[in-house]
């Protein structure tokens, strides 16, 4: 099994590399685990609560049960991913059924902080993006997926998002075998990337 994880800021591009890579093999041979499933369940606060949290901070992942999964897929069993929502920013009661594949893609903005995380990959991408733009990407993202309006993402952006990203996200970059810059647009590098991995196959 290869583990292959794949940080960035926010609104880099994460997703999109993850899927273009993803559509090069067929469904036996990825599964892919998002750090978005792992963040804490925060039932007991209330909403306003919750939403003033700082998602972007590495205490807001479980990152002991996502170290858990990630060793029990590559011990050949299948695993229960969590469900999280971000209307309520709470866990749902439903889970996700993975199951062990010979290639495991982890992906969010902070996969590479953790140590215990970083040891079980195989191989380490930074997905690299201009703050403006991904900025741009966040508003569009929080206003559609998230229902949040434009002043309250920036707000978030400001307080939160930024500082978060230039204390625990870019540094990590150091830790990447593969930088990816531009994101997916970058066909050149999810193209070597992606013949990279089937090499390794």
């Amino acid at each position: 099994m290869i583990i292959i994880g794949i940080a960035g800021g926010t609104g880099s591009g994460k997703t999109t590399v993850v899927n273009k890579i993803a559509s090069q093999f067929s469904s036996d041979e990825v599964a892919i685990l998002s750090q978005d499933s792992y963040y804490k369940d925060n039932r007991h606060l209330t909403l306003d609560e919750r939403r003033l949290l700082n998602f972007d901070h590495p205490e807001s992942i479980e990152f002991s049960l996502l170290n858990k999964h990630l060793e029990l897929l590559k011990n050949g069993q299948s695993i229960e991913e969590p469900e999280y929502s971000y209307l309520t920013c709470t866990r749902s009661e439903r889970t996700k059924t993975i199951f062990p594949k010979p290639v495991v893609i982890v992906e969010g903005i902070l996969v590479l902080c953790n140590s215990s995380l970083r040891k079980l990959m195989d191989i380490k991408v930074f997905v690299d993006c201009d703050s403006d733009l991904r900025l741009s990407r966040v508003i569009r993202r929080d206003i559609i997926e998230r229902g949040r309006d434009v002043q309250e993402t920036l707000q978030r952006y400001e307080d939160t998002v930024r500082p978060s990203h230039l204390q625990f996200i870019e540094p990590t970059k150091r830790f990447a075998d593969i930088i990816i810059p531009e994101g997916g647009d970058n066909e050149v590098a999810i193209r070597i990337l992606t013949n990279f991995i089937k090499q390794i196959l």
